[in-house]
């Protein structure tokens, strides 16, 4: 894994919100290098994003983590 530079951040972003429709969507970078880059909507944390260069292949992965107490009713 590799950090992400601020350019790539917003371009990532960019492409994130236009294919999600939801121009609510942050990419935040770290504050302190060694930690996640953090993927919110409206401010709220929804998971992460890793970068991954593999021969020179750039891609990136996102893990969304829902806690169930987040869940409508049953």
């Amino acid at each position: 894994m590799s950090d992400m530079t601020l350019s790539e951040v917003t371009r990532l972003q960019t492409t994130l919100q236009r294919l999600l429709g939801c121009s609510k969507l942050t990419v935040n970078k770290p504050s302190r290098k060694g930690m996640s880059v953090e993927l919110a909507v409206s401010g709220e944390v929804i998971g992460t994003v890793h970068r991954d260069d593999d021969e020179g292949e750039v891609s990136y992965a996102i893990h969304i983590t829902v806690l169930e107490e987040d869940l409508p009713p049953a």
